[in-house]
């Protein structure tokens, strides 16, 4: 019986067909003999949607309050989802971000990770349900509810996969994994079956948009494999996984991370490949999709 986190984009939740496709996955694997854990985001448009009515109200929203508008989508989608996996027979709980341990500073807007501390989802899973996780989410030491920022689903993903001592973190989206280049604007672009951390954080930091560049850095951290696949086919998807000795370090090492029992607690060093952005004012303004 293998432990594996999927993680659901906002293309692969956008409607109700899609929620009850997704449902349908994880139900499959569910019942090929595996515990699921499944981490979503907003569905579709939902982010954009929140911002633009955050903006019809102040144009300058206090990032506290910002933040916990922002994590509405999630939540929705996470309680259609469970709704859904009920309506196939079988098991699941929904947690938001807090429920499910997550743990960040006190960054509105582009938090980062601090400890993930997974009891209820461990127990949810031992007692046979699919535990579905809001993405992109956590809550600070003050008790107040922080979003992590670009790709803050992904990067919530594989954190969660660490701390449950998962063998995979598998990553849905709308394409069929790692390309050579954009499918959808190069019709004649590869399919990458197999590509290392230090590769993938290279792709990430040039504007590749499939995985996140923390969320890659996260894996390598912790020797965590990425398998990203397409919601929407069974193709086999990429393995990001390995690494290139003398690139970045060698792979897998504690970092400022270390999983102490159930825990995985990050220490106080800061990512310096990915910086957030947050004005002296405590305000953060959103000015793209964060997913």
């Amino acid at each position: 019986m293998s432990l594996i986190v999927q993680k659901y984009g906002g293309s692969s939740v956008a409607d109700a067909d899609s929620i009850k496709r997704v449902a349908r996955r994880v139900v499959e694997t569910m019942e090929a003999g595996n515990r699921v854990a499944v981490v979503v985001s907003a569905m579709g448009d939902t982010t954009d949607e929140l911002i633009d009515r955050a903006s019809g109200i102040d144009p300058d929203p206090p990032a506290r309050e910002l933040d916990m508008l922002m994590t509405a989508g999630e939540r929705i989608s996470m309680s259609l989802l469970a709704m859904a996996i009920h309506s196939l027979g079988h098991r699941a709980s929904s947690f938001t971000g807090q429920q499910a341990g997550f743990l960040t500073d006190a960054r509105y807007g582009a938090a980062h990770i601090r400890a993930v501390r997974p009891g209820r989802v461990s127990r949810a899973l031992d007692e046979g349900r699919a535990a579905i996780v809001a993405g992109f989410q956590g809550i600070n030491s003050r008790g107040d509810t922080t979003t992590l920022g670009r790709g803050g689903s992904d990067t919530s993903a594989v954190a969660l996969a660490v701390a449950l001592g998962a063998d995979v973190c598998e990553i849905y989206t709308d394409v069929d994994g790692i390309f050579t280049a954009d499918p959808r604007i190069v019709p004649a672009a590869q399919c990458i079956r197999h590509i290392s951390y230090e590769e993938m954080l290279e792709f990430a930091a040039s504007g590749s948009k499939v995985l996140a560049l923390r969320c890659v850095e996260y894996a390598r951290r912790f020797g965590m494999p990425i398998h990203v696949r397409s919601s929407f086919s069974h193709d086999p998807g990429t393995l990001v996984a390995g690494s290139i000795p003398g690139r970045y370090g060698s792979g897998a090492e504690p970092g400022p991370g270390v999983i102490a029992g159930d825990t995985l607690e990050y220490g106080a060093q800061e990512d310096k490949m990915v910086k957030g952005k947050q004005a002296d004012t405590g305000k953060y303004r959103y000015t793209d999709k964060y997913r």
